[in-house]
């Protein structure tokens, strides 16, 4: 079985914002730790690297799984858009970059414990009647 991880982000003379720079990272960490997890169930995951033109600014700092946002992998979770000074130094105005808001808590940086929960979600709603390792 494989998951295919997208992540999404600006990229300006190849240069990203701090914050998808930091989600990156973050993504790479958690499928690291669960392609491990999970190397025995026979799951892989496939990581791919989407860069983004300052037109499609608003999809920026996003994780798609199986081409699935990640916000929908996290109940509660919303999609909110806060000012990034980082993305504004690439683009040279005031921007606003993607952000995930869940428990009352604004996530400007998905971290890597959000995106494995997403992804154990994501594998379990594959295999009706398992719970992924217990998300």
């Amino acid at each position: 079985m494989t998951l295919v991880v997208e992540w999404r982000h600006l990229s300006v003379q190849g240069q990203t914002c701090d914050r998808c720079r930091d989600t990156g990272t973050e993504l790479r960490d958690a499928i690291e730790a669960l392609s491990a997890e999970f190397a025995g169930d026979g799951v892989r995951i496939e990581y791919r690297e989407t860069r983004l033109s300052p037109f499609d600014i608003a999809a920026s700092n996003g994780i798609l799984v199986d081409g699935m946002p990640i916000e929908r992998l996290l109940p509660g979770a919303r999609v909110t858009q806060t000012c990034c000074d980082s993305c504004g130094e690439l683009l040279g105005t005031v921007t606003d970059c993607r952000a995930l808001e869940l428990g009352g808590t604004l996530y400007e940086t998905i971290p890597a414990a959000l995106i494995r929960t997403a992804l154990r979600t994501a594998l379990a709603n594959r295999k009706p009647g398992s719970d992924a390792h217990g998300g």
